[in-house]
């Protein structure tokens, strides 16, 4: 069984600057497919894949062009993996999966250090503080004991994020499936945007942007936001002079900032799901029901978009599986087109002009409830689904 982990890892200043600058080859390499595939469509020629892409590179493309000889000094897995990425993204263009690949932006893309072990004998040490990373040797790790040291890795990456280096690495382990005996009432959690999900025992947990932290985060969010975009509006007015280079440095120091306080906001909302996922399924029920959301549908309403995306929907749903399937609960999936909200759980009455400003269900056979109450009871007592 493979598993993944990621920590925040302490690395010295010669290993950080090892990891920027492999980081921006990385980049670079991404953007040259990008640009070397336009050109030959232009040109009509067939389209070049990332092995053939990765050959044309060593053996063409520096060797014609030796101020590029830079690409050699990253590391060549960390190159072909960017290489492979960036075959992928066409992969799925062409299978109408996503749209056309982008370029990476600096300090605005997810571009990381990929590493893996060369061959069988080779083996990724790691110890309980420190794990030792090609190219850059033994790495401290800030939350010690967390990586598995007994397991094999199979692969990993170092990424950067505000100013922070992550490790992520691969682990071949075994299966941690925990069995228990999960006979208690089932559960079904409606999940929306005034409250996050409300669940079927009663329990409700609030939007996670209206929690204390979340709304203090967002708060000091804005002040820094306002703060960079004036120092914007002051470079623009000095028209870059010899006084702009410390306002230029300002800007990057206050980007900085900005970028930390997103991230805060970020790991504030992975903490709240994580804690709600745990919750329920510490209840043992016998099974979990959710309804299968068209979270793609509802971002393209540029009015819920913003409040959509924050939910995080689909994170939520894909921990839950994971937590499912290690503590032996079922999880069902109900259809999107199930009218949870229309249906009175008590005569099974359908409501169809039930509107979104109801908030209270209230049906002809006396039946009177909360609208995502109802929902919930509905979707923990539905006859039709599929098992995740």
């Amino acid at each position: 069984m493979l598993r993944a982990f990621k920590t925040e890892i302490n690395p010295s200043a010669g290993q950080r600057q090892t990891i920027n600058r492999t980081i921006g080859v990385c980049r670079y390499v991404y953007n040259l497919f990008l640009t070397h595939n336009k050109a030959l469509h232009d040109q009509g020629q067939k389209y070049m894949g990332g092995m053939a892409f990765s050959k044309w590179l060593n053996n063409e493309y520096i060797p014609n062009n030796v101020e590029y000889s830079w690409i050699k000094e990253a590391s060549t897995k960390s190159v072909k993996q960017s290489i492979m990425c960036a075959h992928t993204a066409f992969v799925r263009f062409f299978q109408m999966q996503s749209d056309f690949p982008r370029y990476k932006k600096k300090s605005r893309s997810d571009v990381k250090m990929y590493f893996v072990k060369n061959d069988a004998k080779h083996i990724i040490r790691c110890e309980r503080h420190r794990i030792k990373i090609p190219t850059l040797g033994w790495v401290q790790v800030k939350e010690k004991g967390y990586l598995p040291t007994k397991e094999t890795i199979k692969s990993g990456s170092v990424s950067v994020k505000a100013g922070r280096y992550y490790v992520s690495v691969l682990i071949e382990a075994p299966s941690v499936n925990i069995r228990q005996d999960c006979r208690n009432e089932p559960l079904g959690v409606d999940l929306g945007l005034k409250n996050f999900a409300t669940v079927s025992d009663g329990v409700i947990k609030e939007n996670i942007n209206k929690t204390m932290q979340a709304k203090k985060t967002e708060k000091k969010l804005k002040r820094e936001q306002r703060k960079l975009s004036r120092k914007y509006e002051s470079l623009k007015k000095r028209n870059k002079n010899e006084e702009g280079r410390a306002t230029r440095q300002n800007i990057q120091k206050q980007v900085i900032k900005v970028q930390k306080l997103h991230q805060r906001l970020d790991n504030i909302r992975t903490e709240y799901i994580n804690q709600t996922v745990n919750e329920l399924v510490k209840t043992k029920p016998s099974h979990i029901t959710v309804e299968d959301l068209n979270v793609s549908g509802m971002m393209k309403n540029r009015h819920l978009s913003r409040v959509v995306a924050q939910q995080k929907f689909y994170e939520f749903r894909v921990k839950l599986e994971n937590k499912c399937r290690q503590n032996g609960i079922e999880l069902r999936i109900v259809d999107r087109f199930y009218p949870s909200s229309k249906l009175c759980n008590k005569c099974g009455n359908k409501k169809a002009g039930l509107k979104l400003s109801d908030r209270i269900y209230i049906c002809e056979c006396g039946y009177k409830a909360d609208r995502d109450f109802n929902a919930s009871l509905n979707l923990r007592d539905a006859k039709v689904y599929k098992i995740a």
